[in-house]
């Protein structure tokens, strides 16, 4: 495959984004090695290395099935919650690899946060959804808590929509600010690491804009994974891309890179739509 040609046009990136910026240069958050994966005897992933920049935006792309959700949900052990699951290889979270037995799964949960597909708000008023985590931290300074939630809502662009009804219900805000209240509760447990399974699939264009320029703000202070099925969304949110299939990561890069010049034909068919 020619290296000049270009497979598809690549939209802007969305604010706070550099899609030209030399991830490189950054220290690794999260360092994958030789990763398998499998639910009783079936193997769901083969081999992964990866190595995910500190403060950067990686997408994971790829087929319905391919493993990329089971993959997010290795970088905090979400897969442990289900019986009959195994892990081999090395998962390295800012050195420590987080596949040891004695690593304690709950504080690594507070360090990589989790933002899934469907927005999950808890049956409570809008600011205990965000204070939650900081009480169950043992937090009670009502001042503090205060503090936290509004700093947590505003980096979620959701504080200008709710300051005046912080004590009604959750459940009564649209999908899409379900969606940034959610993000905004993973905020208030100070992680450094956020993981996003599809956070926008199930939302109006306006808010998957509001969620995909929330992404770009929130990069300059956290490392952020997200798995999308969307190649325009993932070429105008991430710095790089990984492709998977069958399992198996077939190719990882810069993100223009791999949307105009991959070097796999898998690749280059999957994003131009060829099959997927």
């Amino acid at each position: 495959m020619s290296k000049e040609k270009q497979v598809l046009s690549v939209p802007p990136s969305v604010q706070g984004v550099d899609r030209n910026l030399d991830t490189s240069l950054h220290p690794e958050a999260i360092d994958v090695r030789n990763l398998s994966f499998y639910y009783g005897d079936l193997q769901v992933l083969y081999d992964i290395s990866l190595r995910v920049p500190e403060r950067s935006v990686t997408a994971l792309i790829g087929p319905s099935g391919c493993g990329k959700s089971t993959f997010l949900r290795t970088l905090n052990r979400m897969n442990d919650l289900i019986d009959g699951t195994r892990c081999t290889g090395e998962c390295l979270v800012e050195g420590q690899n987080i596949m040891s037995p004695d690593v304690d799964v709950v504080l690594l949960r507070k360090h990589v946060g989790m933002v899934f597909q469907k927005s999950t708000p808890f049956p409570k008023s809008i600011f205990d959804n965000v204070a939650y985590g900081p009480r169950v931290a043992g937090e009670r300074t009502r001042s503090v808590l205060n503090d936290l939630v509004e700093s947590c809502l505003r980096k979620a662009a959701l504080w200008d929509e709710v300051s005046d009804r912080l004590h009604t219900p959750a459940m009564a805000l649209s999908g899409g600010q379900q969606q940034r209240l959610c993000i905004a509760r993973t905020l208030a447990t100070a992680p450094k690491i956020i993981l996003m399974d599809e956070p926008a699939s199930a939302l109006d264009p306006a808010s998957t804009d509001r969620i995909e320029n929330l992404i770009g703000e929130l990069c300059a202070n956290y490392t952020i994974v997200i798995v999308t099925h969307n190649m325009q969304q993932a070429s105008r949110v991430s710095h790089q891309t990984a492709f998977f299939f069958k399992g198996r990561l077939i190719e990882v890069g810069p993100t223009m890179k791999i949307f105009t010049s991959p070097t796999q034909k898998q690749t280059e068919d999957y994003i131009t739509g060829r099959f997927g």
